[in-house]
């Protein structure tokens, strides 16, 4: 499904700030996120530290970049996974459509990735002739609705319930009682989805953290998609900015913490 035109930037922000609708549902939002956030960091034994010696391990990989990803390429590749390295949007999607010609795909399934967002990666696999559905629920939401999301960890804050449902009748053909509550489009939007991870024949991730030491990838999520779209289709592809390296285990450790409680909400 591919994107309709943007408008230009100064009509649409006009538009935006008179939609009553789409300004509720952002109030909303923002205000539930920013207290869960604090919240969680308020239940966190020396947050402050941990924060502090987080962005200390960041700083000192971006400083020795070079030396960790050679580890990480090192020990993925003994693991039997293969790397490969884009200069550019282009080239990246280049590579994920040549990997999946390479293995004969028809059917593509991702979990939330934001790089694949940055590549119009989606565009390429289509252009090439395959199928793409996102499985995140708000990135499968904006894909229905071709739409873009609004933001890195909530990809439709700006919509409401009833906005959901109307794309779910639109789209999907739901009926009133599928729809009715958010249980019931969740409920809806799993068994959409599970006919397409059991079809899929390549998944798609983003990658949240990569530890040089073991060759290691963490993907974080809270929901089951992530794992269905990395172990059930025969292919997976996990796109990472190089800066998502990180040391070792027990920096991973201490990188969660925190990472956690920032996508509360």
């Amino acid at each position: 499904m591919s994107a309709v035109a943007p408008l230009p930037f100064y009509r649409r922000a006009r538009e935006a700030l008179a939609d009553t609708r789409l300004q509720s549902a952002l109030d909303i939002a923002t205000g539930r996120m920013v207290n869960a956030r604090r919240q969680a960091f308020g239940g966190l034994v020396e947050g402050d530290a941990i924060r502090d010696h987080a962005r200390q391990i960041r700083a000192h990989t971006v400083a020795h970049l070079g030396t960790y990803l050679d580890q990480f390429v090192a020990q993925a590749t003994a693991a039997g996974a293969s790397v490969s390295f884009a200069e550019d949007a282009a080239a990246a999607s280049r590579l994920v459509v040549d990997i999946a010609r390479r293995h004969e795909v028809q059917r593509v399934v991702k979990a939330k990735s934001m790089v694949s967002e940055e590549i119009a990666l989606n565009d390429a696999l289509e252009q090439a002739g395959m199928q793409v559905v996102e499985t995140d629920l708000g990135e499968y939401v904006v894909q229905l609705d071709h739409d873009h999301p609004s933001h890195i960890i909530a990809p439709i804050i700006h919509k409401s319930r009833a906005d959901v449902a109307e794309t779910f009748q639109r789209e999907l053909h739901a009926s009133d009682e599928e729809v009715a509550d958010i249980p019931q489009m969740t409920a809806f939007a799993r068994r959409m989805l599970r006919t397409e991870f059991l079809a899929a024949d390549m998944g798609v991730s983003g990658v949240n953290f990569a530890v040089a030491e073991s060759g290691s990838l963490c993907l974080c999520t809270n929901e089951g998609n992530g794992r269905l779209s990395t172990t059930v289709p025969r292919v997976h592809v996990a796109l990472l900015g190089l800066e998502r390296v990180l040391p070792t285990a027990q920096d991973l450790s201490v990188l969660l913490q925190v990472l956690a409680r920032s996508a509360t909400g």
